[in-house]
């Protein structure tokens, strides 16, 4: 069973897990409709409207004898029309009526829960790279990161109270790509990227369609425990927006968080205070566990994932990366040559 179904990811999900056959049925659960499109890809997939919400959840999962829950129903914003509370409602309540619904069936062997990278928080004491021991060295200012460390917490608990079933957490990266790109990386297509003067963070990115495979992946296959999920590498933000052909623009940390956002219109004035704070410090993510417990290797690097997210944006760029690269090819050239003279 796969929460969220109505959405890209969750739908995405169903629709990556309705193509493998040793699986027997797939259970698509989520209070709206797919849309057609979605319903098309999700093939074989039975849809079933329903409010994880709701203690009737309890006869879904065991009316159908569901021995494998991934959960990726998560909201990291309010919805429209609605505040703070609901996004909370939907997230943490939701959360915890239906894992309290996982311990009370007999059925369930397996649950999946999407998390993110956020819940590490971003600061200037962080290391170079987060392991899944680690914790938030600045607690995390942001409700999403917030609802995803309190949701962590009822699977663990789930976990200890239910040794038999296998939980899963999965902290993915920011995710980019063509289809859907995270929010934190839309002000690339703006002509001009504000950034933090004095500040280049290092970015670690998960590709969409990465995302999708890893959780079909522990769907099918993972043992219990937390893994960071991200592609290799990392990219300097400076070098981000230069190979998105934009114009960097320092300013300070304070009209980062002001000015920056009224320069960019609406598309700074919706990120979230844990998307602010990854442009100013990023996060690395160590993904050790990932390959070699959970078994999953990413087919995206964080730089081939920023470049197909580039790519399908259809942006034009404001100053051709290529030129770029050629300039600063002949700079190092004259340089070199200048250090050979006086040798």
């Amino acid at each position: 069973m796969v929460t969220g179904a109505s959405r890209f990811f969750g739908g995405n999900v169903v629709a990556r897990l309705a193509q493998d056959q040793n699986i027997e049925r797939i259970l698509a659960v989520d209070t709206m409709t797919p849309g057609r499109d979605l319903q098309r890809r999700m093939g074989r997939a039975e849809f079933i409207r329903a409010d994880i919400r709701n203690p009737l959840i309890r006869k879904v999962i065991g009316g159908n004898e569901v021995d494998t829950v991934v959960h990726a129903s998560m909201v990291a914003h309010p919805p429209a029309g609605g505040g703070r509370a609901v996004m909370k409602d939907l997230n943490v309540l939701g959360a915890m009526q239906l894992l309290a619904v996982c311990q009370k069936s007999p059925s369930v062997r397996r649950v999946v829960v999407r998390s993110t990278s956020a819940v590490y928080g971003c600061s200037a004491k962080d290391p170079a790279k987060f392991t899944e021991e680690m914790s938030a060295r600045t607690p995390p200012s942001g409700w999403f990161a917030r609802d995803m460390i309190e949701i962590e917490g009822f699977v663990r608990g789930l976990g200890r109270r239910r040794p038999d079933i296998a939980t899963a957490i999965l902290r993915l990266a920011p995710i980019v790509g063509p289809r859907l790109a995270g929010r934190g990386v839309q002000y690339l297509r703006s002509p001009v990227a504000p950034t933090v003067f004095g500040r280049d963070a290092r970015l670690q990115l998960l590709h969409e369609e990465d995302a999708i495979a890893a959780m079909a992946h522990a769907a099918r296959q993972a043992p219990g425990g937390t893994y960071n999920i991200a592609g290799d590498g990392a990219l300097a933000l400076s070098q981000a927006i230069r190979r998105a052909g934009r114009i960097e623009l320092p300013i300070p940390w304070l009209a980062f968080r002001t000015a920056g956002r009224a320069l960019m219109g609406p598309i700074m004035r919706d990120f979230t205070s844990e998307q602010l704070d990854y442009f100013h410090f990023g996060c690395g993510l160590d993904t050790t566990r990932m390959r070699t417990e959970l078994g999953f290797v990413p087919r995206w690097t964080t730089v081939q994932a920023f470049d197909d997210f580039i790519g399908g944006a259809a942006s034009r760029p404001v100053i051709d990366p290529a030129w770029i690269d050629a300039a600063e090819h002949k700079l190092l050239g004259l340089l070199g040559a200048g250090t050979g003279a006086h040798s």
